[in-house]
């Protein structure tokens, strides 16, 4: 069975194992404090900013957190025409005029982390972005990068195909 992570076929691709994403997310955090930003509600891009977005949370010491869905990967290195918003949607009622660091694993194309920023912003606060991964090719670039490459990334929690039952 094929699944959305499934790189197996690809010569070239970089592996972030779950020590290095402790490894990465710290350093990540650091950067973002080191700026001076002190973002007020930290904004997962699900499903993969989720972990990063936790991890950082818990760096930076922000205990408000919250996640917009949003899907355009299909498969690897396949994606829908645009990414499209999916229920249920980010509670925007408190978000006026706060701090906001958007997260996600990857800015690849940057058009998810465009989508969303430009949502955010009609909030009026700061909105900054962090990712752990950003590419040469995005149309975004991050405020925050741990590292830059050109290559699919398998991560941790994606590197396996879905459980199923016995």
């Amino acid at each position: 069975m094929a699944y959305h992570a499934d790189s197996s076929d690809l010569d070239s691709k970089e592996i972030l194992t779950w020590d290095g994403f402790g490894d990465a997310t710290r350093e990540l955090a650091q950067s973002i404090a080191d700026s001076g930003f002190k973002p007020e509600v930290i904004i997962a891009v699900a499903r993969g900013g989720l972990l990063p977005a936790g991890a950082l949370s818990y760096s930076l010491g922000v205990k408000l957190s919250d996640a917009i869905n949003v899907e355009f990967y299909t498969d690897v290195e396949e994606t829908l025409p645009d990414p499209i918003l999916l229920a249920p949607l980010l509670d925007t009622d408190n978000l006026a005029g706060k701090d906001l660091l958007v997260v996600d694993d990857v800015a690849d194309s940057g058009r998810t982390l465009a989508l969303v920023i430009d949502i955010l912003k009609t909030f009026g606060g700061d909105v900054r972005s962090a990712v752990l991964y950003g590419k040469p090719h995005s149309v975004v670039s991050p405020d925050y990068v741990w590292r830059h490459t050109d290559e699919w990334i398998v991560f941790p929690w994606s590197a396996q195909p879905p459980v199923t039952s016995n």
